[in-house]
């Protein structure tokens, strides 16, 4: 990278993360009290386990939501019922657009956004030390992709040309992605050029999360002030609406406060915990089993109950429209966002709904069930060999928590 554009890339990093002023404790107590004072009185309808018209999938990253997405809900929403993706910053006007599900990486404060009496939220948390060592190895996993340039100016040339013209989403555009990949893109190179500098070097192999001369240490990693600000107590500040891509306008002052006293931390656990009380469904990364067959119960069993009740209404409108002589065209409802869309782009969203509408009439919690297992058996296959083909790059590096981890210390971090 251009030596002025690395040193303006960090002091935006750092201007970023200054916290306020004034940050003495009296001040500090006074904005995150009234901030969970406020956040605690917001009610919610007393029918919280009955699915509203949308569903918030609050995705925190590293806990296992992608099969969530790909194996439940994909297979539960058709296409034309998901939201504009979403995953940073709200792309759509979620008061005009008519969709059902929006899975996105933003944080609770997308709530703010959205049209409170009509969606409800679910959300999946894991061991936050997992957590940690799971974002850690991700970040690298990512990064490493990019080592079959010659060098860190040719790969970030790459992605500059393929992101504009990409279809879907990119890993590059999803928080907190956006952040640590190229953080640790660039130190893999840096790391890779220092060893062609060295020639041949003797590189430990005893530990892979301490491996200087491939990898950037666990250790280093977890001190480094954008792990702080992006990493630690991930899961709390994401469900409570407190991270760096939150729409709550105090949110930057409230999280600066609670990183420097911790003990003001309780009150954002607080209002976390209230959060997750007032979800449709939380489930648990190391319950794998129970959460999803509790998912399929409570979540899936209401979105095909929806999904036959609509349909049937649906029938019974067509039937009594079609005594009066109305083509089915004519009974679209008519929507402003749409005036751009084609007749032939709304014709197929309507097919590819009562494609799945005709899949649910015969689809219970028991097939979720059993179409689940099997999609997330060819997800997890799929995701470990393109893992092993990234890690190849950064051999011998060979990730394995369970060796290392009664030899980490955490001391000195929290977790709220």
């Amino acid at each position: 990278m251009d030596p002025t554009l690395k040193l303006l890339a960090f002091l935006i990093l750092v201007l970023a993360n200054i916290c306020p002023i004034k940050s003495d404790f009296s001040h500090c107590e006074k904005v995150v009290k009234n901030w969970a004072s406020s956040s605690l009185q917001q009610r919610v309808k007393e029918d919280k386990h009955t699915l509203r018209d949308l569903l918030f999938f609050l995705h925190v990253p590293r806990t296992g939501g992608r099969t969530y997405f790909h194996c439940f809900l994909k297979r539960l929403y058709a296409n034309a019922q998901e939201c504009p993706r979403s995953y940073d910053k709200l792309r759509f006007d979620p008061r005009k657009q008519e969709c059902r599900l929006l899975a996105t990486h933003d944080d609770y404060s997308m709530m703010s956004k959205l049209p409170k009496e009509k969606t409800s939220v679910v959300t999946i948390l894991r061991n936050p030390v997992d957590r940690i060592f799971s974002t850690y190895e991700f970040s690298i996993e990512v990064a490493a992709r990019f080592l079959v340039h010659p060098n860190l100016t040719s790969a970030t040339k790459m992605v500059g040309r393929l992101r504009p013209g990409a279809t879907g989403v990119s890993t590059l555009d999803i928080w907190p992605w956006k952040y640590l990949v190229p953080w640790m893109r660039e130190d893999l190179f840096a790391r890779r050029d220092a060893r062609k500098m060295m020639g041949s070097i003797d590189i430990k192999r005893n530990d892979p999360y301490n491996m200087e001369e491939m990898v950037m240490p666990l250790q280093e990693y977890i001190n480094d002030p954008r792990a702080h600000e992006l990493v630690h107590n991930g899961e709390t500040f994401q469900v409570a609406g407190l991270t760096n891509n939150s729409y709550f306008a105090e949110s930057h002052e409230v999280r600066c406060c609670v990183q420097k006293h911790k003990i003001l931390g309780e009150h954002v656990l607080e209002v976390a915990k209230k959060r997750l009380d007032d979800m449709l469904y939380v489930g648990l990364t190391e319950d794998h089993r129970e959460s999803a067959t509790m998912f399929a119960n409570v979540v899936g069993a209401q979105v095909i109950s929806q999904a036959l009740t609509e349909n049937s209404s649906m029938e019974s409108a067509a039937n009594s429209k079609s005594g009066q002589g109305s083509s089915h065209s004519e009974s679209l409802p008519d929507n402003d966002d749409n005036q751009d869309s084609t007749s032939d782009h709304k014709a197929d969203e309507i097919g590819s709904t009562e494609d799945l509408e005709e899949k649910k009439e015969t689809m219970t919690v028991g097939k979720l069930m059993e179409a689940y297992e099997g999609c997330i058996s060819s997800l997890r296959k799929t995701q470990s060999r393109r893992r092993k083909s990234s890690l190849k790059r950064i051999s011998p590096a060979n990730f394995s928590k369970e060796v290392h981890f009664s030899r980490f210390s955490f001391t000195g971090h929290s977790f709220c």
